[in-house]
This record gives structure tokens, sequence and C-alpha cells, in this order.
């Protein structure tokens, strides 16, 4: 999530987190075009933050995996021959 400062906002013009605290919009989520106010925009970057360090690493492929044939491979990773 992406925040970004606003002059005039836009729907209501209180936050739109479900906290309930009414306080005037200042930020804008570039994503979903939600207003927040200063605090509570802070919170959910912290939030988005802790969410993103929990995403699972991808694994690495099995030493079994067979690589793709010479002409599958894109021109940048060169053909083989």
């Amino acid at each position: 999530m992406a925040l970004v400062p606003i002059k005039t906002s836009t729907g209501t013009g209180y936050c739109d987190c479900l906290c309930g605290c009414y306080e005037l919009a200042s930020l804008r989520d570039a994503e979903t075009g939600r207003g927040y106010c200063y605090r509570c925009g802070e919170e959910h970057l912290e939030m988005n933050r802790k969410l993103v360090t929990q995403l699972p690493k991808p694994a690495a492929p099995s030493p079994n995996f067979p690589s793709l044939p010479p002409g599958v491979k894109p021109p940048a990773l060169g053909s083989g021959e």
C-alpha cells in the first residue's frame, strides 16, 4: 500500500479506517483510493510491513527438476547452441 498526501479528500473527507477515529483524511491509498488520517495511515503501513515479513520464501526447485529444452529458453538466457 502506497500512501500519497492529498489536499482535497474524496468521499466524506474523513478517515476511511475501521477504527472509528473520525479524523480528517490527509493520506490516500494509491491502490484503493481510500483516505486515511496520518495516524491510521502509519498504523496501516506498519501492519503491511509485518505481513510482508511473514510471507514464506519461495522454495528452491528440487534437484531432480528437469531443465527446460534449449528451444524453450528465452533469448536472454541463451539457447545453448
